[in-house]
């Protein structure tokens, strides 16, 4: 069982269409990311990187993802998820520090 931390609570909104994505690495590493549209328009995101014991290793919510649809900003946070859960959160750094 996944143990939320206050990012999540804070993100949270059930009343708000969104889309997951939820997968379970070799490790027992778990990750969710969640897309949504804001009630003004947004592309928002939440990222969760959770242990095998459902610790929570690291969230993350974006309040927007400008010019970015929901298909497109789950894509990258699929990939950011799976970054910070096998090379930890130094390394997506890294990675955006390079791209900027």
């Amino acid at each position: 069982m996944r143990m939320r931390g206050d990012v999540y609570w804070q993100w949270s909104d059930p009343t708000v269409h969104h889309r997951d994505h939820d997968e379970t690495l070799d490790d027992g590493t778990f990750i969710d990311v969640q897309v949504r549209l804001s009630r003004t328009g947004n592309t928002q995101m939440f990222i969760g990187v959770y242990a095998a014991s459902g610790a929570a290793i690291h969230e993350e919510a974006f309040d927007s993802r400008p010019g970015e649809s929901m298909t497109r900003a789950l894509a990258w946070g699929v990939g950011r998820a799976r970054r910070i859960a096998t090379e930890g959160l130094a390394a997506t750094d890294k990675i955006a520090a390079c791209s900027k």
